[in-house]
């Protein structure tokens, strides 16, 4: 029989789990504080970089899978507006898709057609002028303070030549892998074309059905920031549309209007590069401002280059409030940030999607946070990268 004074018994995992037992090492008593706390944080901070590595590898390797993802959502965000509007108008889903995706990809190829278009019918002649500028540029060098000699200036092309012939092999790797990557490219095409129309369909089935591989408590949570996200991926999307319509217009006009050529092509690259953050605009412009100083001289390309930058601070300071009625604004240094890490990481595929994919996680991490799905509040807006600000308005008496 027991007695009181028996010692309590109990199996192994008990006396683990009875914290009256656990006995503390000398050693651990005599660790200060703060490196306890520190030690803490830092096993924690190095699983979320090993998982957060392991999912950026994961992507990587199966990218052709993830980029056409990436696209047709950022398509579909583009769309929505006027998918939701056609609906609401008692359009047939059907109808609403194939206005939707046709109409896109008549606007997008019609851009391409008559950038294409009017590069093969001015090409000759800024092919002309540009030889000429830079026999210019070489006789200034001769002249000029620098007074270098044509012997020398020989030697920097030569060099020139001689670093480009080593790259060769990296060339021809490319040419012989062309069949591979054209291959790879109509697939993700196909691909990015085959979810778009699914999610425009059946979006919301699908994110239904996505939210039901989460535990049953967890659902609301998942549900809740999901929606927040997708609300800051739709207002990327539309905030650059906007943006890169008034930079294409208002830089295209610039250019045809102080004669510099091909400014078309100048408009649609600058339509197309605004998709991508600060690389975007920049690259285009500086692109506008080198066909000026090449075509038209440096007062037309010190001109070109005042349009380039004043359409941008009108776009963002001006047009974008009173055109959408509310000022959507990105903190620079995040921008800045997680677009060059974007690009390191991926290229131009992760300067493309770095912000909205920034956005996206800054918004779901604060909504899961603040437990927004419970008390119904959204997350605040010095508390997330991409936000929206309503614009103050006026209310008459």
């Amino acid at each position: 029989m027991s007695t009181s004074d028996d010692k309590p018994t109990g199996s192994f995992f008990d006396a683990i789990r009875d914290r009256r037992r656990i006995v503390s090492v000398q050693a651990t008593r005599g660790i200060p504080p703060g490196l306890h706390l520190a030690a803490a944080y830092a096993w924690r901070f190095l699983v979320i970089a090993a998982a957060v590595g392991v999912g950026i590898w994961l992507v990587i390797q199966l990218k052709l899978l993830v980029i056409p993802l990436l696209i047709a959502i950022l398509l579909t965000a583009l769309v929505w507006p006027a998918f939701t509007g056609m609906l609401r108008l008692r359009f047939p889903r059907w109808l609403a898709i194939a206005i939707a995706v046709l109409g896109t990809a008549a606007i997008v190829t019609g851009l391409l057609w008559l950038a294409i278009w009017q590069i093969t019918q001015q090409w000759s002649s800024v092919q002309s002028r540009t030889i000429e500028a830079i026999q210019q540029f070489r006789q200034y060098l001769i002249d000029g303070p620098l007074h270098l000699t044509a012997d020398q200036i020989d030697d920097l092309l030569a060099q020139a030549w001689t670093f480009i012939q080593q790259q060769a092999e990296l060339l021809w790797s490319g040419a012989l892998a062309i069949g591979t990557t054209v291959g790879h490219v109509a697939t993700g095409a196909l691909l990015t074309v085959f979810i778009l129309l699914t999610l425009l369909a059946d979006g919301a089935g699908i994110w239904r059905w996505t939210t039901r591989l989460f535990p049953r408590a967890a659902r609301p949570a998942v549900d809740g920031a999901g929606r927040a996200g997708w609300v800051t991926v739709a207002n990327y999307a539309r905030t650059q549309l906007l943006v890169a319509t008034i930079d294409a217009v208002g830089i295209g006009l610039g250019a045809f209007l102080l004669g510099v050529p091909l400014a078309i092509p100048i408009a649609v690259l600058v339509f197309l590069g605004s998709f991508i953050p600060i690389v975007g605009a920049v690259v285009t412009g500086a692109l506008a401002v080198f066909l000026a100083l090449v075509y038209n001289g440096p007062l037309i390309a010190l001109w070109m280059l005042v349009v380039v930058l004043g359409v941008q601070q009108l776009e963002g300071h001006v047009l974008q409030p009173l055109l959408m009625g509310s000022a959507v604004k990105v903190h620079p240094l995040a921008v800045v940030l997680v677009v060059a890490g974007g690009a390191l990481i991926a290229g131009i595929p992760g300067a493309l999607f770095a912000v909205p994919l920034a956005a996206f996680v800054n918004v779901v991490a604060v909504y899961l946070g603040d437990r927004a799905w419970e008390t119904g509040a959204k997350p605040e807006a010095p508390d997330l990268i991409w936000s929206t600000v309503p614009r103050p308005r006026r209310i008459g008496k």
